[in-house]
């Protein structure tokens, strides 16, 4: 059964509820992110969800936050629900495996995108213009290609049932400030390109990724939410690759071109078949188990 929502009858504040996950105050400094098993595509939340979506998303962020931790800090803390206050141990079927022990930062409202490949948004803007996010790129690419070198190409942070607005990264200097622009880009490719080069020995392309930055209280930049997830990135298999054309994957481009095929992309209030749902969960989990290298048995 999918959990598409989290009650803790009041033991901690529940202070954010986003597209997946629930956010619950520790304290002052500490936060509890619960990743539900919602799922959305094209900013649009599915009535139904894909069962343990949440624990897989959880257990692949866990992974990348220590892989990526020598370029910059993150804001885990701990995934032991024991660790967690006396008064939400009762809840701990919802929390086991799909939550994080946070540290609280000020977040920078941008979403840091990182293409390696030119493909969905920006292969349409691309034909129309002959420009990524505004930014010229090389004439003559195909869909799929790889970029020579990786761009940055940041989007406007929605809140909840808006849509992100793809921006020059230019704009989004005017949002954040130079100097903190600045160091997000080169923190977000940094990593792109870190595990960009390690997806590769598993046998999976990361064509795009979400990155989302917070500051602390000195202005360090620290990398918050959820990291190279199915959910924020495009994942696809190297195996089966091929120019010119859309690419097997293993994130949730399968739910999207399953509601563009039937009318009902934007559209709210959709409810999954369950074939698609079924389908998206063992996508997700042969994400976690290629990345990993581990079994899913959670």
């Amino acid at each position: 059964m999918a959990l598409t929502t989290t009650d803790l009858n009041g033991a901690l504040p529940l202070i954010a509820k986003g597209k997946v996950r629930d956010i619950y105050e520790i304290d002052d400094s500490t936060l509890l992110f619960v990743a539900t098993d919602r799922i959305s595509a094209y900013d649009v939340i599915m009535k139904n969800g894909v069962k343990d979506k949440g624990k897989i998303l959880t257990q692949i962020s866990k992974f990348w936050f220590s892989i990526l931790s020598d370029i910059v800090p993150n804001h885990f803390v701990s995934d032991d629900v024991s660790s967690l206050p006396a008064a939400v141990q009762p809840f701990r079927d919802q929390l086991q495996a799909r939550s994080m022990l946070v540290r609280k930062y000020k977040i920078l409202p941008i979403e840091a995108i990182v293409r390696g490949y030119i493909t969905g948004s920006a292969w349409k803007e691309y034909k129309k213009q002959g420009t990524v996010h505004g930014i010229k790129v090389r004439e003559g690419l195909q869909e799929s290609e790889e970029f020579d070198t990786p761009i940055f190409t940041p989007s406007t942070k929605a809140e909840l049932g808006q849509h992100d607005e793809n921006i020059h990264p230019s704009e989004a200097a005017k949002i954040i400030g130079e100097e903190n622009a600045r160091k997000v880009e080169e923190i977000a490719l940094k990593l792109y390109v870190k595990a960009k080069e390690y997806a590769a020995t598993k046998g999976i392309i990361i064509a795009d990724t979400k990155f989302e930055f917070g500051v602390d209280e000195h202005g360090n930049i620290i990398l918050v939410d959820e990291v190279l997830t199915p959910d924020s990135s495009r994942f696809w298999r190297a195996d089966t690759y091929k120019l010119g054309q859309g690419q097997d994957s293993y994130d949730k481009q399968f739910l999207r071109d399953w509601l563009t095929s039937s009318g009902l992309a934007y559209k709210d209030d959709v409810e999954m078949p369950q074939d698609i749902a079924s389908k998206t969960a063992e996508k997700y989990i042969e994400a976690f188990e290629q990345l990993t290298g581990n079994k899913w048995t959670v």
